[in-house]
């Protein structure tokens, strides 16, 4: 009895007290976020565990957290810290969650009020200092915050701007995590940051760096840039070295449509996500234009990857992928797009994780038409014999260039064009010819769901809505049957006809459509470099 009587004793010093505080954080899933619920455990005894599969960075946290709190003058609990982060089916990544935790252990030791917590959402990561850096997702986080209907969401200062265009939401933008404990226990006020979301994105509309101006001659070129981007089509351009192809496209973006404020908040919650969005943006108000390097791999296109992440296709959803020198890229790495070209969303399976991320770009390639780039040159002779311009053709496969609508063939400008002082048409009187066309079509598809442009026609729209007359129908049975060409072609052709037609305000897909059209398949014509024998 003795011995009893001294354990009793000696447990009876201790104060028995199971304190449990929940903080409110995010998790992010493909483009969007869940909340996260952060249950923290102070209790009698030694140890800090977290459980609810956390990955190693949320593990690391704990050390990161000690030392943060440190300094901020509190003494990190010394007793059994437990942690759960809830759904605990739901793999959480990162170190975002630095915060949280930490609150959540200092309202355990009862060193913070809980009056607050169950209100706002906490996300960011901690120094060793305790001040806060930058988050990735931030975006969908607060348009969670905001559906939970929490009164605010608080992060990392660098992050306020960007979370700050939800708006029914108050978002505090801190530096330390000191000002966060000072804020829950009512000692000090926080600044929100207040966007007033169309004001900025008005005011940045309509800013580029290029400008079509700038480029002497090629006018068929120009024109068909113009319908590729007024009907949202993909385009090939096929021309020797220094004939202007990579700077015509990287003026692209200066003529297609604005982004609806829709397609900027769902474009800067892509980029949100991938930590793509530079410091203190607010929202991304012109159109993306990404051109990855020809050795990119196949991951880092479509997406994915042991934490996964958007790829460089849904990086440029709601605008432009360029690829230069196409045949440069690996096979393996072209052909991971054609599945993501025709349903504009590419499905990312894999054994831990399923996500899909949203991929509705236009391709835009450029390439030489041979390995020493003058095949066709006015003036400098190619090199090259038949089989290299065969072999260097084919790293193309056929169903590749069957989803390229346009195909284009550019020549050199003559030296009269380049020295000429003249301006050339401005971006601006292009790119309201295209908003023109781009208005049709809004019309024409506004009660038909996930449908915005002709490119993403159906072929039952195909039938409503670019039918040719006879005259165009017979223009365009004799190019199927002479140049071999797929029913893929077949609807190509019908899409950019639509477009064209759109572009002189034509009810009608007429003849004249349809032989533009055609003249934009440069690739199914006979002869040219041997494409008639790719098997489409």
């Amino acid at each position: 009895m003795s011995d009893f009587i001294r354990t009793f004793a000696l447990f009876a010093v201790f104060e028995f007290k199971f304190m449990l505080t929940r903080t409110i954080g995010a998790a992010v899933q493909g483009i969007d976020a869940i909340m996260v619920v952060i249950e923290a455990s102070v209790d009698v005894g030694t140890g800090f565990t977290i459980v609810g599969l956390p990955d190693t960075a949320v593990k690391e946290s704990g050390e990161r957290v000690r030392c943060a709190v440190a300094q901020a003058g509190y003494d990190f609990p010394f007793k059994r810290v437990m942690i759960n982060m809830s759904p605990a089916d739901v793999k959480k990544e990162g170190s975002a969650y630095d915060l949280p935790l930490a609150i959540g252990i200092l309202a355990g030791d009862e060193r913070i009020s809980t009056e607050r917590l169950s209100r706002y959402m906490l996300m960011g990561e901690l120094s060793l200092d305790g001040s806060l850096r930058p988050i990735k997702g931030a975006l969908p986080m607060a348009i969670v915050a905001r559906e939970m209907k929490l009164d605010g969401f608080i992060l990392p200062r660098a992050n306020a701007l960007e979370a700050a265009v939800v708006n029914n939401l108050t978002i505090y933008g801190v530096d330390n995590l000191q000002q966060v404990i000072a804020f829950l226990n009512g000692e000090a006020d926080l600044e929100p940051t207040v966007v007033d979301t169309r004001a900025e994105f008005a005011r940045a509309q309509g800013q580029f760096d290029f400008d079509f101006a700038d480029v002497k001659g090629q006018e068929m070129v120009k024109r068909a840039f113009e319908v590729a981007c007024a009907g949202g089509h993909n385009i090939l351009l096929v021309g020797s070295p220094g004939s202007g192809k990579s700077m015509m496209a990287k003026r692209l973006p200066s003529i297609l449509p604005p982004l609806s404020l829709s397609e900027a908040l769902e474009t800067t919650k892509i980029h949100s996500v991938a930590g793509k969005l530079p410091s203190g943006t607010t929202l991304l108000t012109t159109r993306p234009f990404r051109a990855p390097h020809h050795t990119i791999s196949p991951v880092a296109l479509v997406g994915g990857g042991s934490y996964p992440t958007p790829g460089e296709i849904s990086l440029a959803h709601n605008g432009v992928l360029f690829l230069d020198e196409l045949p440069e890229f690996p096979r393996s790495v072209l052909e991971v797009m054609r599945q993501p070209l025709e349903d504009r969303v590419i499905s990312i399976s894999r054994a831990r994780y399923a996500t899909e991320y949203p991929a509705s770009f236009m391709l835009v390639a450029s390439m030489n038409p041979c390995p020493c780039g003058y095949y066709g040159h006015p003036k400098n002779p190619c090199v090259c014999n038949e089989y290299q311009r065969q072999h260097y053709m084919s790293k193309i496969s056929g169903p590749l260039l069957d989803r390229i609508d346009l195909q284009i063939e550019v020549q050199p400008v003559d030296f009269d064009q380049m020295s000429s002082k003249a301006p050339g048409e401005p971006s601006s009187a292009i790119r309201a010819r295209v908003v023109a066309a781009r208005e049709i079509q809004t019309e024409r598809f506004k009660n038909v769901r996930g449908v915005y442009c002709n490119a993403q026609m159906t072929p039952q729209l195909l039938h409503q809505w670019a039918e040719p007359d006879a005259a165009g129908l017979d223009k365009l049975r004799d190019a199927m049957e002479r140049l071999n060409m797929s029913a893929r072609a077949y609807d190509r052709i019908l899409k950019v006809a639509r477009t064209i037609a759109d572009l002189e305000a034509s009810d009608r897909v007429q003849q004249h459509h349809i032989m533009e059209a055609i003249g934009y398949r440069n690739l199914d014509r006979s002869g040219y470099l041997g494409a008639q024998s790719t098997p489409f």
